[in-house]
């Protein structure tokens, strides 16, 4: 096997996740400031912080039928110019209004790139590190995320809190334009997916390829195991809904939103403001979101290491167990009005197990679950209702934090306690109705569905 070679196309790829990270995490040190300077309320903070989520949603329906006629490489192309317009434009606006629909047009990018940057890395990849090179798109969307975080701390520390409300958001999210012009330049040095020239019938093409990643007679085999799964795919919509297909489509689905709804964007996107109220100043608050940063970084690469290594399962079982007592215990602390700098903990732990299995283990398994006959669509269809998700949390927590009949009763710890009860239904949903993916081929796991398909 050619390591280097498949090593630094996977890396490439995951740029687009680290891309991902960096846009959707900005927000978190920005939003605070940006919300001062249009004097916004509780849903106007929402909708500036959730608005590139519909983007990500328009990103995600087209990428897949974009992807599949014109090609992987070219569709991340796209995703690379949108990230850089986004972030020029997102750092000028005059109005909330044109800061919106720079963001959302980011979030097309961030669409695209959270689906193929994975699914690329799966069809490109040996089965035997397949898992681990999948989950270094989520190694690089939470290193993109710690970036940004300290980025957004040391701009901050540049100037006044009245610089910060003029002039620091603008920084902070303009400094996305460096990592997305490289990421575009970058894309020109590695091939597309063989997967995809074969469908297409460039067979000599993508045999090279896998030739290059394995030597012939691994090009051989794969060429033609995936010529045969390819005859069997068709074009159908309704193909999705068959049964034994229609079962992992909902698992995926079940995946998808569980990943979202368990908080982990309340944390990404708010964690400054949640820790000014816990009594921190601006700048502490994102010196401490840096630290949480670094614990996702530091977890996802345990997830990495472990992942080929221990499966798939286990560890999501694991994660969500974590994350459960984490969300249970944090929102326990607003309850009973706890401000001590050790309730950071709380929000440690959760990071940690989210890290270690839900956020790269529901990547992992959702680009390699699906058969090929199904695969873009399906991972369309689960992108689209993980970042419709994403949205819904994103976009709630603000008026459900501020609701003054809640804060009354619960101190602002509600919507913990909401998110620690669906990682509940999340451990049920791996339990009972995740497979086992490691180690089986694309083509092994396929014929597995294949099976449970009557006639």
């Amino acid at each position: 096997m050619n390591r280097r070679y498949v090593y630094f196309a996977a890396i490439v790829a995951a740029l687009g996740g680290m891309l991902f990270g960096y846009d959707t995490a900005v927000i978190a040190g920005a939003i605070g400031f940006l919300r001062q300077h249009f004097n916004l309320n509780a849903a106007q903070t929402g909708w500036a912080v959730s608005n590139a989520l519909i983007g990500c949603i328009i990103g995600v329906a087209f990428a897949g039928v974009l992807s599949d006629a014109f090609g992987r490489k070219k569709v991340l192309l796209l995703a690379a110019i949108l990230f850089t317009i986004s972030a020029i434009g997102s750092a000028l606006p005059v109005t909330l209004t044109q800061f919106v629909l720079f963001r959302m047009l980011g979030g097309v990018g961030v669409g695209a790139a959270s689906m193929l940057s994975p699914l690329f890395i799966a069809e490109i990849s040996p089965p035997a590190i397949r898992g681990r090179l999948v989950s270094w798109n989520q190694f690089a969307i939470v290193f993109g995320m710690l970036i940004v975080y300290f980025v957004n701390y040391l701009i901050s520390g540049i100037g006044t809190e009245a610089w910060n409300i003029a002039t620091g958001w603008r920084w902070m999210i303009g400094s996305e334009t460096l990592p997305a012009v490289i990421f575009f330049f970058l894309l020109f040095l590695v091939p597309e997916s063989p997967r995809w020239l074969i469908k297409q019938g460039r067979t000599d093409e993508g045999r090279k390829i896998l030739a290059r990643i394995g030597g012939e007679e691994h090009a051989r085999r794969e060429a033609e195991d995936i010529q045969k799964t390819v005859a069997q795919e068709s074009r159908s919509l309704r193909e999705i809904f068959k049964p034994g297909l229609r079962t992992i489509l909902l698992v995926g689905i079940g995946l998808a939103i569980l990943q979202q709804v368990t908080g982990i964007n309340v944390i990404i996107y708010y964690a400054p403001e949640i820790f000014k109220g816990l009594g921190a100043t601006s700048n502490v608050a994102l010196l401490q979101t840096v630290a949480v940063g670094a614990f996702n970084l530091g977890f996802t690469i345990v997830a990495m290491i472990y992942v080929d290594r221990i499966g798939r399962k286990p560890l999501m079982l694991i994660g969500a167990t974590g994350m459960g007592l984490s969300l249970f215990l944090f929102g326990l602390t607003f309850y009973l009005q706890i401000k001590a700098a050790w309730v950071i903990l709380f929000v440690l732990s959760y990071a940690a197990s989210f890290s270690l299995s839900v956020g790269p283990v529901t990547w992992v398994i959702l680009a390699e679950v699906f058969p090929t006959r199904i695969r873009g669509r399906a991972m369309s269809i689960c992108t689209v209702i993980l970042w419709a998700a994403n949205w819904l949390v994103s976009q709630t927590f603000p008026m459900l934090d501020e609701n003054v009949w809640l804060v009354e009763k619960f101190h602002h710890g509600f919507s913990f306690w909401i998110y620690a009860i669906l990682c509940v239904a999340l451990f049920l949903l791996v339990k009972l109705a995740v497979p086992e993916t490691k180690g089986k081929t694309l083509e092994e796991i396929e014929r597995h569905w294949l099976a449970k398909v009557p006639g």
